[in-house]
């Protein structure tokens, strides 16, 4: 039985590599390559492929949190082989019935196997997806509230907690997080899109107010009227930065604050 099958790795040598080895694998074909969830995710959709080799960390949208959208988007859930450089993640896997568990770098015996037990479970009954989405709220809890976001400023990196993030914006492609209160500062994300911090974020807590605009529904200060019915909100940082409120999300705002 020939199977289909998707490599999303953040990083284009371990790609290579997986690809490389599956080469050597008998009837198995590689349909499609991404770099990160956001890709993962629309690639899962477009070829629903019935194997996925997942790497767990990537920036903005990890491999767990791949699992929860397709949960949440009801796409039917293929074959997933977890893959990363880093074992502790070895437990999770095999907690949400992952086909099986890669160690990076790639070894031709571990990925053929991999296969092998893909192609055995193919036949058996799916995994539940009540255990999935189990599994995945449990992850979740954990790390909800323990979210940090990598900040460059001044040649030096930060961490900040998400709670702490005013807003953020992206120009010309760089995303620029500001954190709020008076001592507030304001640094580069690595993200690529502000999608792409989204999904990284709670999505309870963050609020996309604007195209061009992220915001923290708790640290917005002030809503102030603006023209023809539209708005703009103020928001707890140093500068009251004052962000628009794209007509498509003002009746997300009136929700909101009960306008």
């Amino acid at each position: 039985m020939s199977l289909s099958a998707v490599i999303v790795d953040d990083e284009q040598l371990a790609r290579d590599e997986l690809a490389f080895l599956l080469k050597g694998v008998d009837d198995i074909e590689i349909v499609a390559q991404g770099k990160n969830g956001v890709e993962a995710f629309n690639l899962i959709r477009e070829h629903s492929p019935d194997l996925v080799f997942l790497d767990v960390q990537m920036p903005g949208l990890d491999g767990f949190g791949v699992i929860k959208k397709l949960l949440d988007k009801k796409v039917p859930l293929p074959k997933i082989v977890f893959a990363t450089a880093f074992d502790q993640y070895a437990v999770k896997a095999f907690e949400v019935n992952a086909v099986d568990y890669l160690l990076k770098p790639f070894d031709r015996k571990r990925v053929a196997q991999s296969v092998q037990k893909a192609r055995a479970t193919m036949e058996a009954s799916a995994t539940s997806s009540d255990k999935w989405e189990t599994v995945v709220r449990m992850l979740e809890s954990q790390k909800t509230q323990n979210v940090k976001v990598l900040l460059k400023s001044g040649g030096r990196m930060f961490l900040v907690n998400q709670k702490d993030i005013c807003f953020a914006s992206i120009d010309d492609g760089v995303i620029t997080v500001v954190t709020a209160g008076p001592n507030g500062m304001e640094g580069q994300s690595n993200c690529r899109t502000l999608e792409e911090l989204f999904e990284s974020l709670d999505e309870n807590l963050f609020w996309r107010a604007h195209r061009s605009y992220l915001v923290n529904i708790n640290r917005i200060r002030e809503v102030v009227p603006w023209f023809k019915s539209s708005y703009q909100i103020r928001m707890d940082d140093k500068k009251q930065t004052e962000i628009p409120v794209s007509r498509a999300q003002t009746k997300r705002l009136r929700e909101l604050f009960g306008l």
